[in-house]
């Protein structure tokens, strides 16, 4: 049986944990001296209700090798298949941390750890293809070549609100010298090979919002695309987006999520912005 894993950097629509039996490895956030792991104990509203209230900004942390293993475990059975899909490695540890943790079990499990170069709602469309691959009974060098392929199609677009945690998380390279510029300064920002760049700035959020459309409208080039609206704690913007989206690109699935706690923890509340790739009209 097939296994399929992602961190809790993935983002996914509505039941898809279930329908698509994926399993999600927690990642953890600490506020100073105290570190928290996401899950049922620790939701989107509590990690907004400790910004607000600690004014401190919050660290994602990866789990230990010995952690990874023991969730493999509990998950799957030694005759199983695990197919892990993960957050950019050039952004994140957890790529690394889980082939530790393969190379451990690798006596135990066969295990494929398949780095997204991306993460949020990339990394859940990918989940989600795999499974129907598998279910369509492709053997699994055939669902990573294909992964890999479609990995290369993704257009990743948003803005970031508070440069500060951007700076901070030291996972957008030029947050540093736009910290000196005038506040209303709103960076748009796209994944490029694994790692985040600016694509264009802007003085108000509305700008930015109106800018990441027409980037992402540009390169789908009116193909058919899934897509998704993701947002840190602005659902009525991420609700405007979408109709945005629907009046000028022609979209085949769409979904809008609460942006992956460790991926907002990084970010800054306010972060909004489109994961989209181009799909063939019979798919």
């Amino acid at each position: 049986m097939l296994q399929i894993v992602l961190d809790g950097a993935a983002d996914l629509a509505k039941n898809w944990e279930k329908e698509f039996n994926l399993h999600l490895l927690p990642l953890r956030v600490s506020f100073g001296n105290e570190t928290f792991t996401q899950g049922p104990d620790f939701t989107h509203a509590d990690f907004y209700r400790l910004v607000r209230e600690k004014r401190i900004i919050p660290k994602s942390s990866l789990p230990s090798i010995g952690q990874v293993a023991d969730f493999y475990r509990k998950i799957a059975h030694p005759a199983d298949h695990i197919l892990s899909i993960h957050v950019s490695g050039k952004l994140s540890g957890t790529v690394a941390t889980v082939q530790a943790a393969a190379r451990e079990l690798a006596n135990d499990f066969k295990i494929t750890v398949f780095d997204s170069c991306g993460g949020s709602a990339m990394q859940g469309f990918l989940a989600r293809e795999a499974r129907r691959m598998e279910r369509a009974g492709l053997e699994m060098s055939e669902i990573v070549r294909r992964l890999e392929a479609l990995r290369d199609k993704f257009q990743v677009i948003f803005t970031i609100d508070s440069l500060q945690f951007a700076h901070l998380s030291g996972r957008v390279s030029f947050a540093q010298n736009l910290l000196s510029m005038a506040l209303q300064v709103k960076p748009i920002v796209a994944l490029r090979d694994g790692m985040l760049e600016m694509a264009g700035r802007v003085r108000t959020r509305q700008k930015a919002l109106d800018h990441i459309l027409e980037i992402v409208r540009e390169r789908l080039a009116g193909r058919p695309a899934n897509l998704a609206v993701i947002h840190a704690a602005d659902p009525s913007m991420a609700e405007q987006m979408m109709a945005a989206a629907h009046a000028v690109m022609n979209i085949k699935e769409a979904f809008i999520n609460d942006l992956s706690i460790p991926v907002a923890a990084n970010l800054g509340p306010g972060a909004i912005g489109i994961v989209a790739y181009p799909v063939e009209e019979d798919e």
